[in-house]
Parts: structure tokens; sequence; C-alpha cells
């Protein structure tokens, strides 16, 4: 299954880098591109006028639909804001929050999410 991410500082890209599988960054510039197969979305935590680009992805053609669940990715420091923008997203696009991170993970992380993205594949 394809990770779809998005990334402003790479931390995220970091993370999607381990997981060593095939992925598709939404380009700020063009977030207009039509996936065409299920997918998984990693995304950081920032505030809506910047996750707009994630909003116009998903909203373009049958994108949302394809959506199996949300990685978000965070500062715990941040209390109940971690991973506020994959919370907001898995409400309203209905998806389930499938795992947290900090910063660009752990070996953990990883391993749970090949995990979790192979009992999706099934």
């Amino acid at each position: 299954m394809k990770i779809v991410f998005f990334s402003m500082t790479g931390q995220t890209r970091r993370f999607v880098k381990k997981l060593d599988l095939p992925a598709y960054e939404i380009e700020p510039a063009n977030p207009f591109f039509e996936i065409k197969e299920p997918f998984v979305l990693a995304v950081p935590t920032y505030d809506q006028e910047i996750m707009d680009v994630v909003y116009d992805f998903l909203d373009h053609e049958q994108n949302a639909s394809l959506l199996k669940g949300i990685i978000g990715s965070g500062n715990r420091n941040f209390a109940e804001l971690f991973v506020y923008a994959a919370k907001q997203l898995a409400k309203d696009y209905q998806a389930p929050l499938l795992h947290a991170i900090e910063f660009s993970g752990t070996v953990e992380d990883v391993d749970t999410i090949k995990k979790v993205v192979n009992e999706l594949e099934s």
C-alpha cells in the first residue's frame, strides 16, 4: 500500500523513508494529484492554513474515497495538540487514526506502521 505524506520540515519525510514502502509526497505547489489506489496518509501537525494543501489533495477527484487511515506526527510537548492535524483529518474524512509518532518516529513506530499497513492490505 502506498504512503501519501506531507512534510514541511522533513520530519515526516524522514519517517516515511524509514518505512521503505511506496510513497508519494503531496507537493504544496500542486496538491491536485489523483492517487488511483488505496493509501495511508502521514501528516505532521500544523495549523489549518498550512494543512489546506492536504485537504486540497484529499478533495481532488476520488482521493478521499481511497484513504484507509492516517498517521500523525508531532511533538508530545504540545499536550492535547499532539497530532492535532491528523486527529482533525481523521474526523473530517471518517478515517481511522492508525498511529501517532513523535518527530521522525522510532524503530518501534516503523514496525508498528508496517504491521498495520500489512493488515490493511489483507
